[in-house]
């Protein structure tokens, strides 16, 4: 609702932005477990990356055809396609049973955080974590292992209600601070999984002072760091059940729910405002407001234009120079999207706020995804330069240009944040909302690198146009900066709700 002016030269469709002065002071009681929290869901899949294609081999579902390690890597999970030979970037690694399930079912569990509250949709997908690594860890076939990961996208709710709740407990003038720190647990996270991973697995074999006359370990080789991962997350459990509090007025209980009840019993540990009247969830069909499906379409071409362009850029390191790529090793590739996940954590959250702050969410998201096209362009640029002087230091410099241009990239997503925010019909349906534009961008993971891995494998094909994949990836900017100009200037003139 837009309040009161107070003088007539105030424009009627715009808010004064908030002065740092007035800003909300983070809750950090709970919004340092909301960030502990957010580990988990990269901290299970950094486990798996470095064995998956190894565990493959090792259940024989292949049976002995390397070139298709890939096709079911794919199946299972994505994963950094640095690990994977090269005849395996070919295959669209996005086709994960994980994002499937998750796709399927991210909106519901978010509608319903809506009525039972974001607390026991959290508790469930920490057991779902749990429960699928650990049993991961003890699949001997290749049916065990798909089961595994569909439970776990399926139940996996944490991402998206984990968001909602930042949401919660933060409001529009200490949220862009707050999105300056999410990048912490996912850089952690992207790099203590995959040492988890790739030093403990085996480690009957790798240890077998420590661990070789575990029977258990000789029998399940994977079983060690996944387990790890599950007890973490059992921790992680325990740390919500008994610290967390609810961040919403909970409609009903969720046994009154399932029998049809009614009833508003506040729990006494939710965090609300003291009198202040809680309005009921709103149905579907009455969160499909034209706001809304403006960020939906946003964060859905923006989804799809970064994880399009995750996609190919390992494997353009990959592949040889002669064939429009780079000719990379594995190593040199994983150091160089390491470095690229710390400096995007290190410029969001020293920058992120301050250039909210100055520009405003609308400028940095256009700015974001209309980096896309000098983005692409020096693809082609990396790789005439790689043909005529080698792999130099002109080369280098344009390897880093593009990586720091994807950081701008990154960004773009806190700031769909405070637009999904901002175009809410009701605070009551924040997950619901919230979950819409999580739908999107799950179909995003699944169609963007799938098609992005096509067109790329056609272009390198004999005969065919080398720059059909950057044509595509342009094609996909342009989507993205057309959407982007649908939003407001300021998300606090989407702000309607009570």
């Amino acid at each position: 609702m837009i309040p009161r002016q107070d003088d007539e030269e105030t424009p009627l469709l715009q808010r004064p932005e908030p002065s740092t002065a007035s800003r909300t002071p983070l809750p950090w009681d709970q919004f340092s477990i909301v960030l502990f929290l957010e580990m988990l869901d990269p901290l299970s899949s950094g486990t798996l990356s470095p064995f998956i294609p190894e565990l493959i081999r090792h259940i024989g579902v292949t049976h002995g055809n390397e070139s298709q390690v890939g096709h079911y890597v794919g199946i299972l999970v994505r994963i950094s396609s640095s690990l994977l030979p090269l005849h395996s970037f070919l295959i669209p690694p996005e086709q994960s049973s994980y994002y499937v399930a998750h796709a399927l079912t991210i909106f519901h569990w978010s509608q319903l955080s809506d009525h039972i509250g974001r607390k026991p949709v959290i508790l469930i997908a920490l057991l779902a974590i749990s429960l699928s690594m650990f049993s991961f860890g003890i699949s001997k076939t290749f049916l065990d292992l798909v089961v595994s990961r569909v439970i776990c996208g399926a139940f996996n709710a944490s991402n998206g209600i984990l968001k909602t709740m930042a949401m919660d407990i933060t409001d529009a003038t200490n949220m862009p601070e707050a999105y300056g720190y999410v990048p912490i647990p996912w850089m952690i996270a992207n790099t203590v999984g995959p040492i988890i991973g790739g030093s403990l697995s085996r480690p009957a074999d790798r240890f077998p002072d420590i661990f070789g006359r575990s029977e258990l370990l000789k029998t399940y080789p994977y079983l060690l760091p996944r387990s790890i991962s599950a007890f973490v997350s059992s921790i992680a459990w325990l740390v919500t059940y008994f610290r967390l509090k609810e961040s919403i007025s909970i409609k009903a209980p969720l046994w009154e729910l399932i029998k049809g009840g009614l009833s508003r019993q506040p729990s006494s540990d939710v965090i609300v405002n003291p009198g202040e009247i809680q309005p009921k969830p709103l149905p579907l069909r009455a969160l499909l407001t034209s706001k809304v499906s403006s960020v939906t379409v946003s964060y859905g071409t923006t989804a799809l234009l970064h994880m399009s362009f995750m996609s190919v850029l390992p494997v353009f390191y990959a592949t040889p120079i002669e064939l429009g790529g780079l000719s990379l090793e594995p190593p040199r590739i994983g150091v160089l999207l390491a470095a690229q996940s710390v400096a995007h954590g290190v410029f969001q959250l020293l920058f992120f706020a301050r250039l909210h702050d100055y520009f405003g969410a609308r400028a940095i998201h256009i700015t974001g995804v209309s980096s896309g096209i000098p983005i692409v362009l020096l693809f082609p640029a990396i790789n005439a330069l790689a043909r005529a002087y080698g792999i130099g230091m002109a080369v280098w410099l344009c390897v880093a240009l593009q990586l720091m241009l994807t950081i701008s990239l990154i960004m773009c997503y806190p700031c769909m944040s405070l637009f999904v925010r901002a175009a809410t019909p009701s605070r009551a349906s924040f997950g619901a909302t919230n979950g819409i534009t999580q739908l999107a961008g799950s179909v995003a993971r699944i169609i963007g690198p799938a098609s992005a891995a096509s067109v790329f494998s056609y272009s390198l094909q004999e005969g065919r146009d080398a720059w059909l994949i950057y044509y595509f990836l342009i094609i996909i900017v342009c989507l993205a900066v057309g959407t982007a100009l649908l939003l407001p200037r300021n998300p606090a003139v989407w702000e309607d709700y009570e």
